[in-house]
């Protein structure tokens, strides 16, 4: 008798701790990092920095036309321009979005239109079992291009700015 409550006991246990497991699997942090344009190219550059304390926003919708907001959570950036933003819940179902809300740099903080939100998945249903998804990097425009845009573009091979 003993022996068969031993084996009930250790079966409870292990369900219980399957249980717990599937709740943790359903935990994402979305993960990525918000910069100053310092050259007004609309993409990254050796010149380009990290924006300390820029707002980033991640929204999920629903996929019906004019989808309404399922999830919403702002979170701010390190002094490295990086964020993580924890999301509970699996959003199959729903468009994420991550987007630049506003920078602290007032010489840094004109919008740019490729690079103002990027779009994530959050589901275990597509292959991907980490639970950190990596958002493509956002930025800002400086107001004016920094020295040194002429040569940086140069060694990437465009045509130098005039």
């Amino acid at each position: 008798m003993a022996k068969a409550s031993l084996i009930a006991l250790v079966s409870l246990a292990i369900c219980l701790s399957s249980l717990s497991f599937a709740y943790a699997d359903d935990t994402f942090f979305v993960q990525g990092k918000v910069y100053c344009d310092t050259c007004r190219v609309e993409f990254e550059t050796r010149l380009s920095q990290p924006i300390k304390g820029a707002t980033v926003r991640l929204e999920c919708r629903d996929r019906t036309v004019g989808g309404s907001i399922t999830y919403s959570q702002e979170s701010a950036t390190d002094e490295f321009g990086k964020y993580s933003i924890p999301v509970q819940g699996d959003h199959e179902e729903e468009i994420c979005e991550v987007r630049v809300v506003k920078s602290p740099k007032e010489d840094c903080n004109e919008f740019m239109e490729a690079w103002q939100k990027a779009r994530v998945l959050l589901t275990k249903k597509n292959g991907v079992s980490d639970s950190i998804r990596y958002a493509n990097n956002l930025g800002f425009l400086k107001k004016e291009a920094v020295p040194g845009c002429a040569e940086v573009l140069k060694e990437l091979g465009f045509l130098p700015l005039n």
